[in-house]
């Protein structure tokens, strides 16, 4: 084990799987959705510039940082996952969840999650897994939203789930032992 691990992991807890998101750019329902929307958004203001520009003077640079919104939103569709994948790490040790982050504003960031027997665990298979095991519950617009925290877009995502599953099965027995 490398001294990277030293004093965040018990002495009787190790490292058992590590992975990283794929970062590939993909078109999604979710992502094509949003870039229509930035598209609609971007061509409004830019129809009523043209529109502003035919009654002369600089009335019409108004416009401009709604332009500029919506191309950032149809750019933002496509390109803010794969720059948060590639700035996200994963581990499972034989206790918990950890995920690594270290963006530019917001820094290095280790968050760990118990894995137990009472841990719910969700497993979205596709060309990508989606492994969740834990939520987070926050306030946006004076409205309370639950978000889901797990290991995203791996590649071996059921057997990451089958190790946590054998983690569940371990703490069971060791409580009826």
């Amino acid at each position: 084990m490398s001294n990277g691990w030293d004093n965040i992991l018990d002495p009787d807890e190790q490292i058992i799987w590590q992975g990283r998101p794929d970062s590939a750019f993909r078109f999604t329902v979710g992502s094509i959705a949003t870039a229509a929307f930035g598209t609609f958004f971007a061509g409004f203001a830019l129809f009523w510039m043209i529109m502003a520009s035919m009654g002369g003077g600089y009335f019409w640079m108004f416009g401009l940082i709604h332009f500029s919104v919506g191309v950032g939103i149809i750019v933002g569709a496509f390109v803010t996952r794969p720059l948060k994948n590639r700035r996200t790490w994963y581990s499972l040790s034989n206790k918990r969840a950890f995920i690594a982050t270290d963006f530019p504003i917001q820094g290095r960031r280790l968050r760990s999650f118990p894995i137990g027997r009472d841990t719910s665990l969700t497993l979205n298979e596709g060309k990508f897994d989606d492994m969740y095991f834990a939520t987070e519950t926050y306030r946006k617009n004076n409205r309370t939203k639950t978000r889901r925290i797990g290991f995203e877009s791996i590649k071996d995502g059921s057997q990451v789930y089958r190790m946590m599953r054998d983690m569940q099965r371990r703490d069971r027995q060791e409580d009826h032992a």
